[in-house]
């Protein structure tokens, strides 16, 4: 089966295939663009592994605890979102996504980076939309560790987004010191520096 077929996804640095699939209800046919969402309590969920809106999640979790429990559920995250919204369900999720409805919204930097310091979100961390190559390398500083690129783009060429710079500067979730604190230096002094001691 040739890749086009394929639902593939960027995870732990290797391209492999996707059996999730991400839930995204629709307005009702024939509906406006931009009218009103269906009722979060009446979406249908399809059988198989689903990553579902937070608010389907809120309004049917009780009667998808069997599902959750068996690894077919997990939640996706608008941007507006906030992931303390989850707290007290997030250990039970492998997986939660964050979605990128456009390439400049960049709301979901934050969302992924307090799921993993502040509320200590140790699974599978997907990022989901408008994702293209240039994010990957700050979306993986930030705890993301599985990308659904935009499906327009060759994803093995969005994988070398991950490899585009050799070090970083700053301290993030992948890298807890910055650099200044990570190379040794040498900082005697003799005393020739006219600045010295200043």
């Amino acid at each position: 089966m040739s890749d086009a077929k394929k639902n593939l996804i960027i995870k732990q640095r290797s391209v492999v295939e996707d059996d999730w699939q991400v839930l995204r209800p629709a307005a009702a046919d024939g509906a406006a663009e931009g009218s009103e969402q269906p009722d979060p309590a009446t979406v249908a969920i399809p059988a198989g592994k689903v990553i579902l809106p937070l608010a389907v999640w809120q309004a049917q979790g009780a009667a998808l605890a069997g599902r959750v429990g068996a690894g077919e559920i997990a939640v996706w995250l608008a941007s507006d979102e906030r992931p303390e919204s989850i707290k007290a369900d997030l250990a039970k999720f492998a997986l939660v996504a964050v979605d990128f409805p456009k390439f400049t919204d960049g709301r979901g930097y934050s969302i992924a980076y307090n799921l993993r310091t502040r509320l200590g979100y140790a699974g599978e961390l997907r990022a989901i939309g408008d994702v293209l190559r240039d994010q990957l390398f700050s979306m993986q500083r930030v705890g993301f560790d599985a990308y659904a690129t935009r499906p327009d783009r060759d994803i093995h060429e969005a994988l070398k987004g991950l490899s585009d710079f050799s070090e970083t500067y700053q301290a993030s979730v992948d890298q807890k010191q910055p650099l200044f604190r990570r190379l040794p230096r040498d900082l005697r002094h003799d005393g020739s520096d006219v600045g010295s001691g200043i």
